[in-house]
């Protein structure tokens, strides 16, 4: 059976899971899947460019909605400033007085906002690099993962299919199916990164 897009998985969890009265909780094991493969996977396909616009008015700015985690954080300029990321408790202990603003120069995460230090005293345009989650399945019917590693998917969601059914013990054969095909498509990736070759340091 072909796993070419959303409905097409929906059919093979219920065929591998032999089981034919689950319609309504198939959906459920895809989002939790998805969930699961978004905390565990880094691919450079994922690598996404955008721009945040900070405001002198607060230090929080919004993250994109698909966000997972910033691999670059500059603020534009002349000349441009890289953010280095610091925890929030730290963040707050350097610039605990917001009447202290300047050019930020630290970020730090906090819920669904990246928080800047110190205080921005201008608008300021924030050129981010970032991964992003696979666009999920029951919206996009189709993505670049489903496509090239269906197998990611298709394990993650029969252990969860299995989870639901029997308990830990024989989901267990699929969760490690799962982590295998996981490591599989990082080591890909890697490798693929960095032309097949293993990195060295330059010598002059």
């Amino acid at each position: 059976m072909a796993l070419a897009n959303y409905a097409d998985l929906l059919a093979s969890i219920a065929a591998w899971a032999n089981k034919t009265d689950m319609t309504a909780v198939i959906p459920d094991f895809v989002a939790i899947a998805e969930s699961r493969i978004a905390r565990d996977l880094r691919l450079r396909q994922q690598i996404t460019t955008g721009t945040l616009t900070t405001s002198t008015s607060t230090r929080a700015v919004a993250l994109p909605a698909d966000w997972l985690e910033f691999s670059n954080v500059v603020i534009d300029g002349d000349p441009s400033t890289s953010c280095q990321f610091v925890a929030t408790e730290y963040l707050n202990a350097r610039f605990p007085d917001e009447s202290y603003a300047g050019r930020p120069f630290f970020y730090s995460i906090e819920g669904d906002s990246v928080l800047f230090g110190p205080m921005p005293d201008d608008d300021y345009t924030v050129n981010i690099d970032y991964f992003a989650r696979f666009p999920d399945l029951a919206t996009s019917s189709t993505n670049w993962l489903l496509t090239n590693h269906p197998n990611v998917y298709l394990y993650a969601c029969l252990r969860e299919a299995f989870l639901y059914m029997f308990g830990d013990e024989r989901a267990a054969r699929w969760d490690a199916l799962y982590a295998q095909s996981v490591k599989d498509a990082q080591k890909f990736d890697d490798s693929a990164t960095h032309s097949g070759s293993a990195l060295r340091v330059r010598t002059l």
